[in-house]
């Protein structure tokens, strides 16, 4: 579907979860179009906290959206199916790159990234040979599901993440690294640090509130209360304490290295299978 501009140049997809109406994911398509050509690939309406979905229970459309120099489709999907769709059908040659931001609020701690659609879509092109990064700035709580409202500015950020995607498109990711996670402090300036950083296991305690319709039946608000206290090194320390900007290698490495002490489980399990399966 999009003609391709130049062979010579690299080729950067553009995705988010917030939307195509986000002026975090056009800051970011923006300021990589100095490094390599962009298309931007994004859902047509918000998509945050899909995670890695698909969809597949129904069709997905597809529509060039805007008029800008910057080439745009909005999908009527979650940034999973952008990616897929993007890389298989939209872009006219498989990317270098995928860039997943600049997202309404950080996506750290591994509680953020298992339910971030910014960081499925950076994860789901990894899996599909694709290297890619993640992008997202902590915002502040009534701007998080703010499209359509008052949004940040995302100009600085998207002057950093521009610079990260020129140096891996120039160099790659380092060995053994899918994806990089990158978060931005709020109230980022030219003097804030970079630290590289591990995942923190957790954020927030979760909630959920209980309340009553018209007709008096039940219905639930799921929510979450930030901690306190994180650990040295992790990536929401560093951005929600320390006010730096956190970048996170990320693996698809899921599996326990050493198996070993698991072969009693084993053991276990098969003596007590027989036994179920043997005739009373």
């Amino acid at each position: 579907m999009v003609p391709v501009k130049s062979m010579r140049r690299k080729l950067v997809m553009v995705t988010n979860d917030d939307g195509i109406l986000s002026h975090g994911l056009r800051d970011l398509a923006t300021s990589i179009t100095k490094y390599a050509d962009v298309v931007i690939v994004a859902p047509d309406s918000p998509q945050s906290a899909s995670a890695l979905s698909l969809t597949l229970h129904k069709p997905l459309r597809v529509e060039k959206f805007g008029t800008g120099r910057i080439e745009s489709y909005a999908v009527s999907g979650t940034p999973g199916d952008c990616v897929v769709v993007g890389i298989k059908k939209v872009l006219g040659r498989k990317p270098d790159l995928v860039a997943s931001g600049i997202n309404l609020g950080d996506n750290d701690s591994l509680q953020d990234i298992l339910g971030s659609g910014t960081v499925a879509a950076a994860l789901k092109a990894s899996l599909m040979d694709v290297p890619a990064i993640a992008f997202s700035m902590e915002v502040r709580g009534d701007l998080v599901f703010g499209i359509g409202g008052e949004q940040p500015d995302f100009r600085k950020a998207a002057v950093v993440a521009g610079e990260l995607v020129r140096e891996v498109l120039e160099t790659g990711l380092p060995r053994g690294v899918n994806i990089l996670n990158v978060n931005f402090p709020g109230d980022l300036r030219a003097e804030t640090g970079i630290e590289l950083t591990r995942v923190a296991p957790r954020k927030y305690v979760e909630k959920a509130l209980t309340r009553k319709d018209p007709r008096g039946k039940s219905y639930y608000w799921i929510f979450s209360k930030r901690l306190s206290k994180f650990p040295e090194g992790s990536d929401t320390k560093t951005v929600v304490v320390d006010r730096k900007i956190s970048i996170t290698p990320i693996t698809l490495r899921m599996t326990k290295d050493d198996l070993s002490d698991l072969s009693p489980l084993i053991r276990n399990v098969k003596k007590s299978v027989g036994r179920a399966f043997r005739p009373s």
